[in-house]
């Protein structure tokens, strides 16, 4: 009773201590006139900009003389429109006054009513090398009604006007439901494509163009250059996982990342990427080439599995460490191999209960399917290595508590975002992220450690932690599963009064359930709104070794949530929700 007492006097005295940092900081600007966003001189491509701060209670908050509302404590949000250019606000309260200019900037590329071409329009911007007989594109932006062709090693390329085109919005414009095409029209767009399959080519190409009589040439930024198949080049992965991408830029989707050692043909380049055989692009600083080796290929044989503490590895003996993709599923784990043809006769897959057998195929020539059947639906975590050029897959074994009440033996990494000189999203008084998430956090973490959880925290004061730091401790630890906690904002466009609500974040499928339950039961419990479950490519939840979940608990910019947001009953009670949501997690069947 001593112990218990003593440490229930740690804990009220802890809850105080920060309860009043809290508050001071809070009160500290409650009767202050301050806005929060956006800074003077913002510019954006956004239909409308809004507004976000705090003000006292006893006189009006006026914006271009538009009386705005308020929280019980003084928070405010508003939104207004934008036109392009200069847009100038003027937000007063108590006879103060605040400038603010937002620059809203033309996201559609302005089409020229001369002779010259559109800014930065012609194809390529920087050098690409292609295979002979492979389909290249060229592009240019000039008025309307122009006659325009591009020429490259004598070929000549007419373009036609693209009328029927739509572009497409920014991903993060799922997030306010504004997603849909944003232009009808791509007039004064123009394309066209073609091949050369005669002879190899390494040239500008020069564009053409007519309008009434006039005309105007100009070259490519870029080269083109035209490669045989004979002269392919290998590259060898030299970081330690090398990040592949659907297409040339950090834009476009991530795929599998290929481990340090990966053997790989190069069919392609554009600027500092290389498009390798499968498909898949890889910035050239994350390779190093390989001198007089042939394209890759490689044969496969005997495949066995061994069993270690919490994991069973399957082995693949390969002549040549192969680019792979691996493909989750209810109940199925699937390799690809690519550039590999099976010689295999025998293999070895000892009894386990999670791992019911695997099947494979060859579904080309040069690509194997290998595809693991499970018994459970709830997959724990992978990770694939090259071992000289024997690839090994490992598969986490299942995790349950050691009791059936609780979550003794549960190992949980918990991750309050932000931290440091990374202040993260702000609220009506500036108030910032990092420190909401480290509060509730610090809760969770108690509360679950009441539950028997094993918890470790990627920081436990305002301190800076890189996002490479935490997805390595991802690695390190091996949870059961991470979870990091965030409180959410909104982009350019974006309406902070009636947005709001709990959103989850997951990147494997075996995240999504832990993902989808825990936004349920936090809404439902709590009585909160729901902001949706997301698929979203982000750092915290790419980790493989463990299922890797983010939290967005709430709308720091909307006045309403952040009036929850910094009341520490609230934000205690959320914790609890959350620990027992995990906890009926591991319980349901």
């Amino acid at each position: 009773m001593r112990k218990l007492s003593l440490a229930l006097i740690i804990i009220i005295t802890l809850s105080i201590v920060i309860g009043c940092q809290f508050t001071q900081v809070i009160m500290a600007s409650k009767n202050e006139f301050f806005l929060a966003y956006p800074p003077d001189r913002h510019e954006t491509t956004a239909q409308s900009i809004f507004f976000v701060g705090v003000a006292s209670r006893s006189d009006q908050v006026y914006i271009n003389n538009q009386s705005i509302e308020r929280s019980k404590s003084g928070y405010f949000a508003a939104t207004f429109p934008l036109e392009i250019g200069e847009n100038q606000f003027k937000v007063t309260h108590q006879g103060e006054e605040k400038l603010v200019t937002v620059i809203k900037n033309n996201s559609i590329a302005e089409i020229p009513q001369d002779t010259s071409f559109g800014k930065a329009s012609l194809t390529p911007q920087q050098n690409i090398e292609r295979l002979t007989g492979e389909s290249i594109c060229f592009s240019a932006i000039a008025a309307e009604g122009a006659r325009v062709m591009a020429k490259l090693d004598q070929q000549v390329i007419p373009l036609a006007s693209q009328t029927y085109l739509k572009q497409l919005a920014a991903n993060n414009a799922v997030l306010i439901d504004s997603s849909q095409p944003q232009v009808e029209s791509f007039a004064g767009h123009y394309k066209g494509c073609s091949s050369f399959s005669e002879k190899e080519v390494n040239a500008e190409a020069i564009y053409e163009l007519t309008l009434n009589g006039l005309k105007n040439s100009q070259k490519s930024p870029g080269k083109v250059k035209i490669s045989s198949p004979k002269h392919l080049g290998v590259v060898v992965i030299t970081a330690f996982s090398g990040i592949t991408r659907t297409g040339p830029s950090t834009d476009y989707s991530r795929l599998t990342p290929l481990p340090k050692g990966t053997f790989a043909t190069v069919t392609g380049k554009e600027g500092e990427w290389l498009r390798l055989d499968y498909g898949a692009w890889i910035q050239a600083k994350e390779t190093s080439p390989i001198q007089g080796a042939t394209p890759v290929n490689s044969l496969i044989r005997g495949i066995y599995s061994r069993k270690k503490a919490g994991s069973t590895e399957i082995l693949f003996p390969l002549e040549v460490p192969v680019p792979f993709t691996v493909q989750q599923g209810e109940r199925t784990f699937t390799l690809t191999l690519y550039n590999t043809t099976a010689q295999t006769d025998l293999i070895r897959l000892d009894y386990d209960p999670f791992l019911r057998r695997m099947d494979w195929q060859q579904i080309s020539p040069n690509q194997i399917e290998y595809i693991f059947r499970l018994t459970g639906i709830q997959q724990w975590g992978y990770s694939l290595r090259y071992e000289g050029t024997t690839l090994i897959l490992s598969l986490r074994d299942p995790i349950e508590p050691e009791q059936s009440n609780g979550l003794k033996g549960i190992k949980i990494l918990l991750d309050p975002g932000h931290g440091g000189e990374d202040s993260g999203a702000i609220g009506p008084t500036g108030y910032p992220e990092k420190e909401a998430t480290l509060i509730v956090a610090k809760f969770l973490q108690e509360e679950l450690t009441q539950l028997g959880a094993n918890v470790q925290m990627t920081r436990t004061s305002d301190v800076d932690v890189s996002l490479e730091e935490r997805v390595n401790l991802i690695e390190q630890v091996r949870p059961a599963f991470s979870l990091s906690l965030h409180y959410n904002s909104l982009p350019d466009g974006g309406d902070p009064v009636t947005t709001k609500g709990v959103s989850s974040y997951w990147y494997h499928p075996q995240a999504h359930d832990l993902a989808a339950f825990l936004e349920n039961y936090i809404t439902r419990q709590l009585k909160r709104t729901s902001y949706g479950v997301y698929w979203d490519n982000l750092a915290l939840t790419r980790p493989t070794i463990a299922p890797s979940i983010l939290l967005e608990l709430a709308f720091i910019i909307n006045p309403e949530e952040f009036e929850w947001i910094t009341n520490l009953d609230q934000q205690r009670k959320l914790a609890r929700t959350i620990a027992h949501g995990i906890q009926e997690w591991f319980d349901q069947d």
